[in-house]
């Protein structure tokens, strides 16, 4: 027994080394992120201006900016990761990915499961109709009013105030092009992305009233990870403080939307 032990023994203590360093790994290790070396962030790709696939097939958009530029800030290599919404923070927790860049707002019920940084930019739910639909605001929608929106959004969670008569689709913008097309009464959805896509798609319809709310929208990371946090933060505000960030946003607005 002594002599198998000692045969072993050299083979056990590799096994235990290599299951220790996967658990690093899949942990983020002592480092801030997954991959040494990279920072890798989510987004959905179907939030135009923020996050869309352009005509040649790549992965663009201000929050894709953003992220590269953190990244950068932060001495490492930016990776941007598509993923559907309803699967993005669950893709967080399974340490698909180090953090979240994909215009999410700031919910006490998100900030159950997951941290944020300070805010990268503020913007509001906005109701948007066809011009021939005679709804003037969100005082006018009622159960018998079809509002389509993204599944999953603070969106999809504050229309259920005012109607049951719901539609859901994965991408906002999808929800926009079936109202344009007739398919229901309205949308609600971020305020610049429906004007960027009345403007950019050509979409028939028009906002109505005022903003529903106002939204702090912030990056996303897995709890407890107060190293990332801190140094997603300090970036942040290096990009402001150094003009990188007046440069993203001039790229796709012409509003400053990094001020509440």
């Amino acid at each position: 027994m002594n002599r198998l032990f000692k045969t072993f023994l050299p083979i056990l203590l590799l096994m235990v080394l290599l299951l220790a360093a996967c658990g690093d790994d899949d942990a983020g290790g002592d480092g801030i992120t997954l991959e040494e070396g990279k920072f890798v962030f989510a987004l959905s790709g179907e939030y135009r201006p923020f996050s869309y696939i352009n005509e040649d097939g790549e992965l663009v958009g201000f929050d894709v900016d953003i992220g590269m530029a953190i990244a950068e800030e932060m001495g490492l290599e930016g990776e941007p990761y598509q993923i559907t919404w309803n699967s993005i923070i669950p893709g967080l927790q399974d340490n698909r990915y180090d953090a979240i860049i994909g215009s999410m707002g700031i919910t006490e019920e998100r900030m159950e499961t997951v941290d944020f940084s300070d805010p990268y930019y503020f913007s509001g739910a906005q109701l948007y109709v066809r011009g021939d639909s005679g709804i003037g605001s969100i005082n006018d929608v009622d159960d018998s009013t079809e509002v389509a929106v993204a599944e999953g959004t603070t969106y999809h969670t504050m229309i259920q105030d005012h109607t049951t008569n719901i539609a859901t689709y994965d991408s906002d913008v999808v929800a926009l092009q079936a109202l344009a097309q007739g398919r229901h009464d309205a949308v609600v959805t971020d305020r610049l992305v429906g004007l960027i896509n009345i403007e950019e798609q050509g979409f028939d319809i028009e906002m109505v009233g005022e903003l529903i709310d106002t939204e702090r929208i912030a990056i996303a990371i897995r709890q407890n990870e107060e190293d990332l946090l801190a140094a997603i933060n300090d970036a942040l505000a290096t990009i402001r403080e150094s003009g990188v960030y007046e440069e993203i946003n001039a790229r796709y607005f012409d509003e400053n939307i990094g001020e509440e």
